[in-house]
């Protein structure tokens, strides 16, 4: 999965470097197999599977800073991230550089209007979570988005400030939904080969 995101950023010619975080030896291989880079091992208290992403691109600008020239920008580029496509890394960029903001980051939109959202009880028993917006037609209620999961462009110095991602300080880059499939799960990773054979 992680050839998919190298490729995209090669193909995008944004960057003067390709780098990826990791602790994993296999990870690593795979990697520099397809042509990035691993020339440091993501430290133990940023490897667990509750890191947050802002202090793992810390860490990695911080080494970018030290060891590399002129890093005015970095993007995290998330390596379950399939249907990534050099174009809207591209646009993400373009979209930091243009602006003073602090981030560019991939999202979507919701399929269905949040705001008639439902939740269940232990009995199966459904309440909508805003029962005000009942009678309004669905095509009537404001569009909502998400985060598409595919990759953070940043300044250095919003990194290393650990500013936040959400936030008026970030633009977003709109991705078509059939473009954006998160992989966390086995019935994550099937919708995704059906997407990839479509497209």
């Amino acid at each position: 999965m992680i050839a998919w995101s190298i490729a995209a950023a090669q193909a995008s010619g944004c960057f003067d470097d390709i780098i990826v975080s990791t602790d994993d030896p296999k990870t690593s291989a795979v990697a520099e197999s397809f042509g990035a880079r691993v020339p440091f091992v993501r430290p133990p208290e940023l490897s667990d599977d509750f890191t947050p992403t802002i202090p793992v691109i810390k860490h990695a600008t911080e080494w970018c800073l030290e060891n590399l020239t002129g890093v005015t920008h970095v993007c995290c580029i998330y390596a379950t991230a399939p249907f990534l496509t050099a174009e809207y890394l591209s646009r993400g960029l373009e979209v930091l550089t243009a602006s003073d903001s602090d981030y560019a980051f991939s999202v979507t939109s919701y399929a269905f209007p949040i705001q008639r959202a439902l939740r269940l009880d232990d009995k199966n028993r459904t309440e909508m979570f805003n029962p005000e917006y009942f009678s309004i037609r669905s095509q009537d209620l404001e569009a909502s988005w998400h985060d598409a999961g595919q990759f953070y462009w940043g300044t250095a110095d919003a990194w290393i400030e650990e500013r936040p991602i959400f936030s008026t300080w970030s633009k977003a880059v709109i991705l078509p939904r059939h473009r954006v499939q998160d992989i966390d799960t086995w019935e994550d990773w099937e919708f995704a080969e059906r997407i990839f054979k479509a497209l």
